[in-house]
């Protein structure tokens, strides 16, 4: 306890703890770990330790909790919310809102002190959280108000009703998705189109703007109002259109009108941090693509774009800077400034260069390094300035809640905030607030530079040191404007980019191609020109190379994690490009296409374990010798048939008894390192996942492991073959039928995965075959119904006759007839085959999951190559659709609608007939 930052207070907290609740502080002393954590939060936060007071019972929740690092979206928390509410079904809404904001607080500030997010990821989470509780807000309070007055009505463009729809949009640091612990949230409200409602409610009819205008009160009604618990939050809502004289909510068409004719400069540069939040998002990307380019101008110049923002900081400052101490947010150096280099760099440049239009400050500053209009060192300043200032913020806002950016004067609370900041002492905490603060200040000084007479702002023009023009490219392309258009985004970021090379005209052919027949990767060029350095030899043969050796040459030199993950990012996205390349130019086929990228994610997965090691060794002062920590694949992993975009659906795996350790006994080792396998966890899945200036490698899902959510994100070998044998779910049989070792300590991995294949084919085979067959079927529809809701889209995956009921007739009949995957394959194809030859397909059926199988594989691999991930098939992108169609060698749309309708016919009736 004496190394907390405040000792005397975590003491107290136990004092009081222990004397109002004495069976639960049994449990807590003989949890080391719950209890450290605990003292922790007391130690950071009064505000915390007092909510703990409140609700003993948080603890077991807590427990439950606090070992996963991973960041929670707006899904997650809703479902937590509901879950919340039904155990809670006799409070206000208001109240209920509050206490589920409070209680997820003590996990997401736990992660912050522990430094297991990033500031980014603990933003993001709470900004999440925002999100559910307004979305929860919105669900109550629209089913109240269709209960009074109906379900608001429009007219479509052919005269017929329909439900008008409404959208929450969030400004400023919700919008961006940065929100502090104690932020208000700034919203508008705003709904499709005016008309009338139903009138079938208790109170009969009344107009759209009406109804819309009573449900925005409403929600701020439940989020805002106060009670013994507090609010949920303060909710702010005078950035909407005309103020606080503006109408409460309004209609998109009325707020384009006023952003495009009537709105200030200010109001506009708001809108770059906005999205949508809760509510129908189709809304706000309609009003926002409409209102675009009003809010980056290519009119705009980038010296009346700085002037702009320079005003509205000198008027924020006027208004608002305090006196009595240093204010981390609009002080000098402070993070207004920060935010306002970006948001001003973001004017001046996004009218002509759209990738610039990014809300998040972390992701803009980088991009506008990117452009070269900040250095790198200016970048690296400013990113480290930000996460400082806003780790001091947070620190200061959870010692008792309260919205305070004031850095206290007196010394001994300063000491306090100087020790939660991990500072040694308050001459080391003021030496980095000054050195980042002067660092930020003299960025915005070269940004916003005025001359003492005119106050003109000095612009820094940056010079093309590239080797080629784009003229010179131009006359290699010819006359085809059209492709030069297309081209042009990549090759405007190839100039501002300085890299020095010559565009040949192979490589110049092998850009052309990819923007010309997948505008996702070419996206990705744009985005990061170095990779067209790096583009394969079309003309020469693809050949498998060792990906595991690649990934390892690059990383085991670097220390740092940072460094790690940045270069891993940079090799692997070099190895992807390689891939799409000899995909788009037909020089493999889609199963050589597929392996390699499963060899790819395989060799990613290896050198996140290498990764994890090292980074364990240096945070527990270990060294270990042998590491058994297995990573085992299901779904297209499991399969080895992983697809652009692919998540990982990963369990991971240990042996606690098996760990090898230099210069230390095992046993004294696990005395002190409960987190052990939790950090390993954390460490591997961000290695994987992290976002980072260079990008994430895959979406880690491990949701699949034993209990779900619920349960830990690592469990041990025998626990997890006597979960399988006791108490595994017949979903997870389905699941588990495609587990694969792919990674980490691969004897582990392989004992793990057969004895779990027979576990479960054994207890398929002990199991009533009616049972397995009701419940397969079950699931895959309950899957249909949850995730292909709308009838005017077709699903190739969640859809009927789509490619889970091949998948779910291809596993029970796996499971039903004792017939595993092969070590050699397993793929769905070969799966069907060895069904076929064990007689548990007729000719009739294994020809109709075959063959749409083919057709259905196909299809996705090209979705993804072209359009990114989508499970839908996009018919409003003619030219996608167009593409898909050349690379299927289908005549037209038509005859891939038609091709598509019989195969998805042949699969759901034999689907049917297997399981229904």
């Amino acid at each position: 306890m004496k190394d907390l930052p405040d000792a005397e207070s975590a003491r107290r907290f136990y004092e009081q703890f222990a004397e109002k609740n004495p069976s639960k502080t049994k449990i807590l002393e003989k949890n080391e770990g719950l209890l450290s954590d605990v003292l922790t939060i007391a130690a950071f936060s009064p505000l915390l330790s007092t909510t703990i007071l409140q609700h003993p019972e948080y603890l077991s929740w807590l427990n439950n909790q606090r070992k996963s690092a991973s960041v929670r979206g707006k899904e997650e928390l809703l479902e937590s919310l509901a879950r919340f509410a039904l155990t809670n079904s006799t409070l206000e809404t208001n109240v209920l809102l509050a206490r589920f904001r409070r209680r997820e607080l003590l996990r997401i500030y736990l992660q912050d002190i522990r430094n297991l997010d990033t500031i980014a990821e603990i933003t993001e989470e709470i900004s999440n959280l925002a999100d559910a509780i307004l979305e929860y807000a919105l669900r109550f309070a629209r089913q109240e108000l269709d209960n009074r007055f109906g379900n608001p009505l429009e007219i479509d463009e052919k005269g017929r009703a329909k439900q008008a729809k409404f959208c929450i949009v969030a400004l400023g640091k919700l919008g961006s998705k940065e929100l502090n612990y104690s932020s208000d949230i700034d919203l508008l409200f705003l709904y499709s189109a005016e008309g009338t409602t139903s009138g079938s409610g208790s109170r009969g009819a009344v107009s759209n703007r009406e109804y819309f205008v009573k449900l925005s009160e409403f929600i701020t009604k439940i989020v805002g109002s106060t009670s013994g618990e507090g609010a949920a939050y303060r909710v702010d809502l005078r950035l909407r259109p005309n103020g606080r004289v503006g109408a409460l909510a309004i209609s998109s068409a009325e707020a384009v009108s006023y952003y495009k004719k009537s709105a200030r400069d200010w109001e506009r540069q708001v809108l770059i941090r906005s999205r949508s939040s809760a509510g129908d998002a189709e809304i706000f990307h309609d009003f926002f693509e409409s209102i675009e380019d009003f809010v980056f101008s290519k009119d705009l110049t980038a010296q009346k774009a700085l002037e702009n923002v320079r005003l509205s900081k000198e008027k924020i400052n006027f208004e608002k800077l305090s006196d009595k101490g240093f204010d981390v947010k609009l002080a000098r150096g402070g993070i207004r400034e920060i935010e306002f280099i970006a948001q001003a760099l973001q004017l001046a440049h996004g009218g002509h260069d759209k990738w610039l239009r990014a809300s998040h400050t972390l992701i803009s500053l980088t991009r506008i390094s990117d452009r070269k209009l900040l250095s790198e060192n200016e970048l690296t300043a400013l990113s480290e300035a930000y996460k400082f200032l806003r780790k001091l913020e947070h620190r200061l806002q959870m010692e008792n809640g309260l919205q305070t950016h004031i850095v206290p004067e007196n010394e001994a609370k300063k000491l306090l905030i100087a020790r939660r900041m991990n500072c040694r002492d308050l001459p080391q905490f003021e030496r980095e607030l000054k050195f980042h603060t002067e660092n930020v200040s003299e960025i915005f000084t070269r940004i916003f530079q005025t001359d003492s007479g005119s106050k003109q702002l000095q612009i820094t023009n940056y010079k093309l040191q590239n080797e080629f023009e784009i003229a010179d490219l131009n006359s290699e392309i010819g006359a085809d404007e059209s492709k030069f258009d297309k081209l042009q985004p990549i090759l405007q970021s190839l100039e501002k980019s300085n890299l020095k090379f010559d565009l040949s005209e192979s490589k110049l052919k092998t850009v052309e191609k990819i923007v010309e027949v997948s505008p996702y990767f070419a996206e990705k060029l744009a985005a990061n020109p170095a990779l067209i350095v790096s583009l394969p030899d079309v003309e020469k043969d693809f050949w498998q190379k060792d990906y595991r050796q690649i990934l390892r040459v690059a990383i085991e030199d670097e220390t740092e994690f940072s460094r790690r993950l940045a270069i891993l990012r940079k090799t692997w996205s070099r190895l992807l490009l390689e891939i799409v390349a000899f995909d788009i130019f037909s020089k493999i086929s889609i199963s050589e296409a597929k392996k390699a990228q499963t060899n790819l994610a395989e060799a990613s997965i290896e050198s996140a374990i290498f990764i994890t090691k090292c980074e364990l060794e240096k945070r527990f002062s270990v060294k270990i010798e042998h590491f058994p920590f297995a990573v085992l694949g299901l779904g297209k992993l499991g399969s080895g048939s992983l697809d652009y975009e692919s998540d990982l659906d990963l369990v991971l795996i240990y042996e606690e008894s098996e760990i090898e350790l230099g210069e230390i006994s095992l046993s004294r080792f696990l005395t002190f390192s409960p987190s052990f396998f939790p950090k390993a966890v954390e460490i591997f899945t961000n290695a994987l996942s992290a976002f980072t200036r260079e990008g994430n490698l895959y979406r880690v899902d491990l949701r699949l492991r034993p209990d779900g959510k619920n349960g830990a994100t690592s469990i041990e070998k025998t626990a997890f073959l006597n979960y399988l044998e006791n108490r595994a779910a017949i979903w997870e049989w389905l699941a588990y039928v495609k587990l694969r070792g792919v990674g980490g300590d691969l004897p582990l991995a392989k004992i793990t995965e057969n004895e779990a294949r027979k576990i479960i084919h054994r207890l398929a085979q002990t199991s009533e075959i009616s049972n397995l067959k009701v419940e397969t079927g079950r699931i895959r529809e309950r899957l249909r119904e949850a995730k292909s809701r709308r009838k005017d889209e077709i699903d190739i995956k969640f859809g009927e006759g789509g490619m889970l009921d091949i998948y779910f007739a291809v596993r029970f009949l796996q499971l039903r007839d004792n017939v595993p995957d092969a070590d050699e394959n397993r793929s769905t194809t070969f799966a069907l085959r060895k069904l076929f030859e064990n007689n548990s397909l007729n000719i009739e059926d294994f020809q109709h999951f075959s063959e749409g199988y083919k057709f259905l594989s196909e299809l996705d691999h090209n979705l993804r190559l072209v359009i990114g991930r989508s499970t839908r098939l996009p018919l409003a992108n003619q030219n996608a659709l167009r593409i898909i169609c050349e690379r299927m060698k289908l005549a037209s749309t038509g005859e891939l609608l038609e091709n598509l309708t019989l195969h998805r016919l042949n699969i759901r009736t034999s689907f049917e007939k297997v399981l229904l």
